[in-house]
């Protein structure tokens, strides 16, 4: 491993959804789907039953994994439960940003990163279209050499090549809640990360400055953005993984924590 989204323009209209009591930090105070009026999708999960998770605004992809929702801090939630190198993806289909460009907004929780093996690569937000590159705004992987999961954006699949452009100034911290935001920029092919509401400019990747190939980075006709967890390698510590998210929010512009 190198180092190194039709719901158009419509909003979608949700009921109000609470932040889980735990959030703390992570920027509470804009609540749920209810304030999101110019979302080009947003799911809060407060409408829907606890258990096995299904809605009619976006479908599942999973494999060695599942999808529930669960009741926490007083609302619901989304537990994504995968097990070794499962994937377990809430898929948001038929999605178009204006000029191909948008933001994104989840809050997240992951119970543990993987500490083996070595350079263990994981995906929490993936983004594809028509076009080669598989764009992954969030995800990271295990570096040995400082002993750490560390967060970072990457790509695969199209000339740019496998990569995943980590930062050591950016951990993946395991057992809180943290507000994650992006932007995909399509002027320059850029994706720009901020952590509770801090900006994380390590994290950018544009489309000449990227961990793959020296060639350019270019996105694909964003239609399908995934949100959940994906581990590539085999025989990982641990062996099973669980993530939980709320105030899941896609957006022409940016949403904030």
């Amino acid at each position: 491993m190198l180092k190194g989204l039709a719901l158009g323009a419509v909003a979608v209209m949700v009921m109000s959804g609470a932040v889980p009591a735990s959030a703390g930090g992570s920027g509470a105070g804009r609540g749920g789907c209810a304030r999101q009026t110019t979302a080009l999708f947003c799911e809060d999960f407060e409408r829907l039953p606890t258990g096995g998770a299904a809605s009619l605004n976006w479908g599942i992809d999973t494999k060695h994994g599942k999808l529930t929702v669960e009741r926490r801090g007083g609302g619901k939630v989304l537990r994504v439960h995968t097990e070794e190198n499962g994937r377990a993806f809430l898929k948001v289909d038929d999605f178009a940003a204006p000029g191909n460009s948008f933001f994104g907004r989840v809050r997240v929780r992951v119970a543990a990163f993987p500490t083996a093996p070595d350079w263990a690569h994981y995906t929490l937000i993936e983004a594809t279209g028509q076009g080669a590159e598989i764009v992954r705004p969030l995800g990271g992987q295990y570096v040995p050499t400082v002993d750490k999961a560390l967060w970072g954006v990457g790509a695969d699949g199209g000339p740019t090549g496998d990569w995943t452009n980590w930062r050591e100034s950016a951990p993946s911290v395991a057992g809180r809640w943290q507000c994650v935001e992006w932007e995909a920029d399509a002027s320059d092919n850029r994706i720009s990360v901020w952590i509770d509401g801090v900006a994380k400019p390590d994290l950018t990747v544009t489309t000449t400055e990227h961990g793959g190939n020296p060639v350019d980075f270019v996105f694909p006709r964003f239609d399908t953005v995934k949100i959940g967890w994906q581990l590539y390698q085999g025989d990982p510590t641990p062996s099973a993984y669980d993530v939980w998210y709320d105030d899941i929010t896609l957006a022409s512009e940016r949403v904030g924590c």
